[in-house]
């Protein structure tokens, strides 16, 4: 506990560090802008921080004191580089203050791409983890079906699905439409492959059991197959929706006009980045709140997960 301890006062002494270069020292950077954005930021990063530690308890504590040391250091090496001492490139490496500063100047266009970009990703996510579901359960379950399509989705389920974004923007009638089967693509394949396979590793005896009650089909299915796989799709889409949402984030690199991905490759491509930095940020948070909404679903759906 007193290893746990330290490394909570440890951190906190280098944020009071931070926070005394950050408002008395003077800059040495003319472009760098006022601390107050910046310090309401580290308010925030602090109670997210305070609230897991609390929340947590016990000795699960020390890696989230480690990561509360971590993210204040390289937050301090950052100020010392740039506004204190000016060590770093004044365009490519913007102040910390001028990036936070970016969230209250531009926090509506950037709410807008974020909306933008998760509501394409609700549009190929969900469908593609629908038909994945279900074609797997009825590939897993008939086997001259299961012989047809588990060569096609060992193909298929191990290529990227960027690597089909150049031409399904060039083929498809709109960036919008084409961004939604990147997602779908890959969102399909890896879950329908799991899928069979899954509905294959279920035990004979269970499966024995049902024929014996002379089920349906389609109670078979809904009552026997769909509950055992359950718990391996709610697990894996923590891994789903991740990788779905970079998908997104990399096809709106290659030609949309809004999304968090065109946010930061606009800002690049004008030399602005501290706009882009800010959208880096962005990204990283918007993955970090789905990982715990998908964690919270994984905890009320599947209790022993």
């Amino acid at each position: 506990m007193k290893r746990v301890s330290r490394s909570f006062l440890l951190a906190h002494g280098v944020l009071l560090f931070l926070i005394f270069m950050m408002i008395f020292v003077p800059n040495q950077r003319t472009t760098t802008r006022d601390w107050h954005s910046m310090a309401a930021a580290l308010a925030v990063i602090e109670g997210w921080f305070l609230f897991s530690y609390r929340k947590r308890g016990g000795e699960n504590t020390s890696g989230c004191a480690d990561v509360m040391l971590f993210v204040w250091t390289v937050l301090l090496i950052w100020e010392i580089s740039t506004s204190v001492l000016n060590l770093a490139h004044p365009v490519l490496v913007p102040s910390p203050e001028n990036v936070f500063d970016t969230f209250r100047e531009s926090w509506d266009q950037m709410l807008l791409n974020v909306l933008y970009s998760l509501q394409l990703l609700a549009f190929g996510f969900f469908p593609g983890l629908a038909a994945a579901v279900g074609l797997g359960l009825a590939a897993g379950w008939t086997p001259r079906l299961r012989d047809f399509a588990s060569p096609i989705a060992n193909v298929m389920a191990p290529i990227p699905a960027v690597v089909f974004s150049p031409y399904l923007v060039a083929v498809m009638p709109s960036f919008r439409s084409a961004s939604v089967a990147v997602i779908f693509l890959g969102v399909f394949w890896p879950n329908f492959l799991t899928t069979v396979n899954r509905v294959n590793s279920i035990e004979p005896q269970i499966l024995d059991s049902a024929r014996m009650l002379k089920l349906r089909r389609s109670a078979m299915i809904w009552k026997i197959l769909l509950p055992c796989i359950f718990p391996g799709v709610v697990s894996g889409l923590k891994v789903s929706l991740t990788t779905s949402l970079l998908m997104l984030n990399f096809a709106e690199l290659m030609g949309a006009a809004h999304g968090m991905g065109y946010y930061v490759q606009n800002s690049i491509t004008y030399a602005n980045y501290t706009h882009a930095v800010a959208g880096m940020i962005v990204i990283g948070v918007v993955v970090t709140l789905l990982n715990h909404l998908v964690s919270a679903v994984q905890r009320r759906a599947v209790q022993w997960t």
